[in-house]
């Protein structure tokens, strides 16, 4: 278990509801927002080391959709995994928590991180996946690498766990070339274990193989400014993932949908309608 984590701030509070669910093993912290919608659920797998708030203004601009999120293991209030775990390990933890939830079929919204997770779930679990949204993602440890001085304070975790350093390098590590200003006080550090164990599992994982067999709806989002993931791995998706969707924006870098969460949610609900 985390038992470093203070008190939640009230800058920190979140409109979803919480509750700490065991599943595979793990204590997964998930949040859900507006499920008294009903309908297909749309599950927001986040970008390494954030936490379901960060989502916040995302979900206002999707009030018409019951939202689903989790916080993974060592990250927001999630407790630290035990072990490491791969990518395919976690799409069988997220099916398992919608066997708990009682929920058949889902549509994913993956980004950065979470879109490689959205990938390797729409591959495994065919069946209960109905459309896919990719953002500011790539196929992983095939991708076109960004900006050097961004990747490599991304690589040290005293840059990102603990909380002095993360005020200092939040803007530039998550906006990653965006000109738009963006809130990021809801930010919680990942631990170090999490944050090290989210990195290893992109790090051994590559979707090229199994891209051009994805047969589901695909949209990819990405930005041209994004400095973190360059815009040419969204090209590449694009170009291997068969009958897929393509929507660029300018000046939201890395974490455009915080940029332009209105333009952002209308850009996913015309698709996932």
């Amino acid at each position: 278990m985390n038992t470093t984590r203070s008190a939640e701030p009230t800058s920190r509070k979140s409109t979803a509801s919480f509750a700490m669910i065991g599943v595979a093993g793990r204590r997964l912290r998930v949040g859900q927002w507006h499920a008294e919608v009903g309908g297909t659920p749309l599950v927001v797998l986040n970008g390494i080391g954030m936490n379901i708030e960060m989502l916040e203004p995302v979900a206002r601009e999707l009030a018409d959709r019951w939202l689903i999120s989790v916080d993974m293991p060592g990250v927001g209030r999630s407790p630290d995994p035990i072990f490491p775990y791969t990518m395919a390990q976690m799409a069988l933890t997220l099916a398992a928590l919608l066997d708990r939830m009682q929920i058949d079929a889902v549509d994913l919204l993956g980004i950065s991180w979470g879109g490689a997770l959205a990938q390797q779930f729409a591959f495994q679990h065919r069946a209960r996946t109905r459309r896919v949204v990719l953002t500011s993602t790539s196929a992983g440890n095939v991708m076109v690498p960004g900006n050097a001085a961004m990747v490599g304070h991304m690589l040290d975790p005293m840059e990102y766990t603990v909380e002095a350093a993360l005020r200092r390098n939040l803007a530039a590590l998550y906006n990653g070339g965006g000109t738009g200003r963006i809130s990021l006080n809801a930010a919680i550090p990942p631990s170090p274990v999490g944050w090290a164990c989210q990195l290893s599992a992109f790090a051994l994982w590559n979707s090229s193989a199994f891209l051009p067999l994805l047969a589901v709806p695909v949209l990819i989002i990405a930005d041209n400014d994004d400095q973190l993931i360059p815009v040419s791995n969204a090209h590449f998706l694009h170009n291997a993932i068969p009958g897929s969707r393509l929507e660029l924006f300018d000046g939201g870098g890395h974490l455009v949908m915080l940029s332009y969460p209105q333009r952002f949610a209308e850009t996913v609900t015309g698709f996932l309608a």
